[in-house]
């Protein structure tokens, strides 16, 4: 017959149940360097998704489309910037701002996936967090509350963890 072992307290105390220890895939400076790369991201992606969703509403709500430069179609006096109807266009040989504003999000919504894969990688977190650290780009508002939660989260297990980044 096995003996039954009494847990360790060590264990128990560090919030490790499983008693394993905790392992990150990179140093701490490289989790601080990712974690502000996602940062940076996350911010510019959601302003850049909430500019997009203020864009769609003119467009399918109103039916305008934002401009820059250009001639006023109507008049043929030159447009500087501002709204102008969407069909028939509104303006002439202008810069269309709102598909600017499309173009830019998308790829500014891949450089942030690469953001969530590379700190995703290196604290070694399940793969539901990487979804949810991707519809952070997606879902308006999300990116910012995401942000705050998993910055709060890697600074928590940096610090209830400090020998796990130390690989070499």
């Amino acid at each position: 017959m096995i003996d039954p072992k009494p847990a360790t307290p060590s264990s128990q105390a560090s919030g490790q149940t499983s008693g394993k220890k905790r392992r990150f895939g990179g140093t701490e400076a490289q989790i601080r360097s990712a974690l502000k790369f996602y940062k940076v991201m996350a911010y510019l992606t959601g302003t850049m998704l909430l500019l997009l969703c203020a864009e769609l509403v003119a467009r399918y709500g109103f039916g305008q489309y934002l401009f820059a430069g250009g001639t006023n179609a109507v008049t043929g006096q030159p447009f500087g910037f501002g709204f102008a109807d969407a069909e028939p266009p509104g303006v002439l040989n202008g810069m269309n701002v709102s598909v600017t504003v499309l173009i830019v999000h998308g790829w500014m919504y891949v450089v942030y996936l690469i953001s969530n894969f590379r700190l995703w990688s290196l604290m070694r977190w399940p793969f539901l967090k990487l979804v949810l650290l991707a519809l952070g780009g997606v879902v308006p508002f999300l990116s910012f509350i995401v942000e705050k939660k998993f910055h709060a989260e890697v600074e928590a297990e940096l610090a209830a963890n400090p020998q796990a980044p130390q690989r070499y």
